[in-house]
């Protein structure tokens, strides 16, 4: 694996972990109206890297089909949706803000069910990455490796808030800063795993690329409107979580189409 690919993969990690390290100089708690700020950012980042990095270059790929050039973007979107709505019912997790855990009912933390809904949507993040760089090694038109980069960047910028948002509360929870920290930055470690897998696994998937780019779109997706935008949406009304929301969007906007 080329020392790209592998900056590559670790990019969004070290965003997490950089978040997650806010906990050592932060206050206990985050303010809501920050959360609502650092959520619509994370969500604004995630529908523009769908859309530009994944469903964009899926439909690239499949030109070949003429007019019917969008129907593997839209089989791998349901899909990835599909996928991440099977996943929210059988893993137990628990949502910023809830007092009422998702999913099976289990004997498990509080912290612990914080962390596992951090871990569900790191999944088709990580597997967002892996797609990407496993079509630019197989030299696959439409996706570069500054395409690639662009994707990293983006989705460690929007991982840094995720970091904070894990540890931080983790921390308000009762949990040493140390140990609040080591879980935020557990919860990103999915994403490199998956990224790696992924790649290792790129001879196989390249004839399935655009489905497979659109899967991961679909999955961020369903991670944006399922909890992203509620969690934004919280509380006393204000608008900072859609504002936060644009600038998340035309930021990553602009990385795809400047560094791709």
């Amino acid at each position: 694996m080329s020392i790209e690919v592998v900056q590559g993969i670790l990019i969004p990690f070290a965003g997490t972990s950089l978040g997650a390290a806010c906990v050592f100089f932060m206050q206990r708690t985050l303010r809501p109206i920050v959360q609502r700020a650092l959520t619509g950012f994370a969500a604004g980042v995630m529908v523009a890297a769908s859309i530009w990095s994944l469903l964009i270059p899926a439909m690239e790929q499949s030109a070949p089909m003429g007019k019917l050039s969008f129907l593997p973007a839209v089989a791998g979107f349901w899909i990835g949706v599909l996928f991440l709505l099977v996943l929210d019912r059988i893993i137990p997790h628990l949502h910023m803000g809830s007092s009422e855990a998702e999913g099976p009912s289990v004997s498990l933390k509080r912290t612990t069910m914080l962390v596992f809904a951090v871990v569900l949507h790191n999944i088709p993040e990580g597997m967002a990455v892996g797609v990407v760089y496993a079509g630019w090694l197989a030299g696959s038109s439409g996706l570069t490796l500054m395409g690639a980069m662009a994707l990293s960047i983006g989705i460690a910028i929007q991982n840094f808030p995720e970091g904070a948002i894990i540890s931080m509360p983790l921390r308000a929870e009762g949990m040493g800063k140390g140990k609040a920290f080591v879980c935020g930055v557990l919860s990103g470690a999915v994403e490199p795993i998956g990224a790696w897998i992924t790649i290792l696994a790129a001879e196989h998937i390249v004839p399935w690329l655009p489905y497979l780019l659109s899967f991961a779109a679909g999955a961020m997706m369903y991670v944006v409107v399922e909890e992203l935008i509620p969690e934004m949406s919280e509380g006393r009304h204000s608008n900072v979580g859609t504002l936060l929301f644009a600038v998340g969007f035309t930021l990553m906007m602009t990385l795809d189409v400047a560094l791709g």
